[in-house]
C-alpha cells in the first residue's frame, strides 16, 4: 500500500478534496516520518507539530463546509529558516539570531498559506544562507539522505533533504547564488529559482540583496509549478518586486518538444567536470532531442568571470547588510566592557561562523576606499557583460541546458579547508543569478555510487512557464 507520504502534490489535493484522507492523517503521516528520521538526516532547525495540527483539523473544517475552498487547503510544506513565520523562531542558521522570533510572516510564505497550506517547521540552512553544503549551520549540518557520508548542497540543503527523504511534499528554498538548484542536484529533488523580481523578498533575511530570491523544492516539475502561482508575483512591500503578472502554468500532457531550441553552451562544460555528469546531463539533452527538439551550441562567453564577480558583489552586498547585528540593532550583546567597538567585537567574533565572517571582510574590504571602483564597481560591470551574454542567446534559443554542479554530492569536510574549491561547486549556477534569469533543476540520473546527478534549464526573464513545460516534458518521457 502507499504511504501518504510518497503521494504527489497533485496526488495529496486530490485525494483531500475526494475525502480518501483528511488533511490531519496526512499531516500525521509526515509528522511521523520526521520524527523517525530527522535524528539522522537533521533537515530541521525547528518543527511546529502543534501548530501543524492545529491547521490541518482548521483545513478538514474547511473542507467538509466549503464547496470552494483555497486550492491548497490541508496541504503541508516545510520553510527554510531564513523567512519569517510569525511566531516561530527565525535563526538564519546563525547563534546571533537563536532567540529572534519575528511578528510578521513573510510575503511568500503567507501566500502559500493563504491558500491553504500548513508549516511543519523551519528547514535547516548554511548560516545567512552562505554556503554550498548546509555544513556551515550553527545547529549542526543537514545529511543526504541519499548517503549520509555526503553533503546534501546548500544553503537550501535542509528543504533538498526533507523533500528527498519525504519528510515534506515541498519545501521553500532561497538562491543567491544556487542555493536551490545545487542541493536538488545533490538530493536528486526538482526545484526553481524564479526570475529576480519574481518572487516577493519581503520576510526573506537579506544575504545578497541585488541575487536573493525565493524559490521552490519539490519532487517533481507539476508538484512546484502548482505552488508557483500562488507564492509568486507582485508585493507592494518589495521594492524589487516586478509587476509583471503571473501567468496560469498549463502543463503539457505529452511529452513531444517539437520546435524547441536547447542552446547548449560549451563554457558548461569544462575541464574537470565529473564524468558522470557531463555524461548524464548529454544523456538527457539528447533525450530531449529525441522528443522533438533541437540542440544548438551556444557561447556565453563571460562565464568564467562570474565566479570573481559573484564572490565581490554578493560578499559587499551581506557585509552591508549583516552590519545591523551588532548587539544594539539586532541579536544578543555579549561583553560589558565600555568601549563600544570591544562589545561589536565580542558579539560579532563569537555569533558569527567563520564562513560569514570571511564573506563579511571580502566584502568590507571590495567596498572600501580606494579599492571600490578597482573591485566592486568593476564587478558590477563585468556583471552588465554575462546579462548580455544570456540576452544574446535568448535570441537564438529558447532554453539553456547545463549542468547544475561540477560533481555529485561531495562528503562532509572534503571542501572544509580550502573554500575556493567550495565556492567553484557554484561555478554553474552562479551566472543566471547574477543575469537575474530563471532556472529549473531536476534529476537526469545516477553516478556510478547511486548520488544523483542534476541538470538546469536557463530561460528568459519571466519565462518560468516555458521551463516548467519543458522540465515536465522530459519527466513525462523518463517516467
Amino acid at each position: 500500500m502507499t504511504s501518504l507520504t510518497d503521494l504527489s502534490i497533485r496526488e495529496c489535493l486530490t485525494g483531500l478534496r475526494a475525502g480518501d484522507f483528511s488533511s490531519r492523517e496526512l499531516t500525521e503521516a509526515y509528522l511521523g516520518r520526521i520524527d523517525s528520521l530527522e535524528a539522522d538526516i537533521h533537515a530541521f532547525i525547528t518543527l511546529t507539530p502543534d501548530r501543524a495540527l492545529a491547521g490541518a483539523d482548521a483545513a478538514d473544517a474547511i473542507l467538509k463546509s466549503q464547496d470552494h475552498p483555497p486550492r491548497l487547503t490541508g496541504l503541508p510544506i516545510a520553510v527554510k529558516d531564513v523567512l519569517c513565520l510569525a511566531g516561530v523562531p527565525c535563526t538564519c542558521g546563525s547563534k546571533i539570531l537563536e532567540n529572534f522570533i519575528p511578528p510578521f510572516t513573510a510575503t511568500t510564505v503567507q501566500r502559500l498559506l493563504d491558500a491553504g497550506t500548513i508549516p511543519l517547521g523551519k528547514t535547516n540552512t548554511d548560516e545567512f544562507a552562505m554556503g554550498s553544503s548546509t555544513e556551515n549551520s550553527a545547529y549542526g549540518p543537514t545529511l543526504n539522505p541519499w548517503n549520509t557520508n555526503h553533503v546534501p548542497g546548500g544553503s537550501s540543503g535542509g528543504s533538498a533533504a526533507a523533500v528527498a527523504a519525504h519528510m515534506a511534499p515541498a519545501a521553500f528554498g532561497t538562491d543567491t547564488g544556487g542555493s536551490v538548484r545545487q542541493p536538488c542536484s545533490f538530493c536528486g529533488v526538482t526545484g526553481i529559482k524564479p526570475t529576480y523580481g519574481r518572487t516577493s523578498r519581503y520576510g526573506l533575511v537579506a544575504f545578497g540583496s541585488s541575487l536573493d530570491t525565493v524559490g521552490m523544492i519539490g519532487r517533481n516539475v507539476e508538484d512546484i509549478s502548482l505552488l508557483f502561482q500562488y507564492f509568486a508575483g507582485f508585493d507592494p512591500l518589495d521594492a524589487t518586486s516586478v509587476q509583471t503578472p503571473v501567468p496560469e502554468i498549463v502543463l503539457p500532457q505529452s511529452p513531444d518538444l517539437n520546435g524547441l531550441r536547447i542552446g547548449v553552451p560549451e563554457e558548461y562544460f569544462i575541464k574537470g567536470i565529473q564524468p558522470e555528469v557531463e555524461g548524464g546531463v548529454r544523456a538527457a539533452i539528447a533525450q530531449m532531442e529525441a522528443q522533438g527538439a533541437s540542440a544548438v551550441p551556444i557561447h556565453l562567453p563571460h562565464t568564467e568571470y562570474a565566479l570573481p564577480v559573484y564572490y565581490l558583489i554578493a560578499p559587499a552586498e551581506a557585509s552591508a547588510n549583516l552590519a545591523r547585528y551588532d548587539g544594539i540593532r539586532f541579536g544578543p550583546r555579549l561583553g560589558e566592557g565600555e568601549d563600544l567597538w570591544e562589545m561589536f567585537t565580542e558579539t560579532r567574533g563569537k555569533l558569527f561562523g567563520s564562513e560569514v565572517k570571511r564573506r563579511i571582510m571580502l566584502g568590507t574590504y571590495a567596498l572600501s576606499a580606494g579599492y571600490y571602483d578597482a573591485y566592486y564597481g568593476k564587478a558590477q560591470k563585468v556583471r552588465t557583460l554575462i546579462k548580455a551574454d544570456f540576452d544574446q542567446a535568448f535570441e537564438e534559443v529558447d532554453v539553456i541546458a547545463a549542468p547544475v554542479a561540477p560533481t555529485t554530492a561531495f562528503k562532509f569536510g572534503q571542501h572544509t579547508d580550502d573554500p575556493l574549491a567550495m565556492y567553484l561547486e557554484d561555478v554553474f549556477t552562479l551566472p543566471a543569478n547574477l543575469a537575474g534569469v530563471p532556472g529549473l533543476a531536476f534529476p537526469v540520473g545516477y553516478d556510478k555510487h547511486g548520488l544523483p546527478i542534476g541538470m538546469q534549464l536557463m530561460g528568459p526573464h519571466f519565462k518560468e512557464d516555458l521551463l516548467f513545460s519543458v522540465g515536465h516534458a522530459y519527466q513525462l518521457a523518463s517516467d
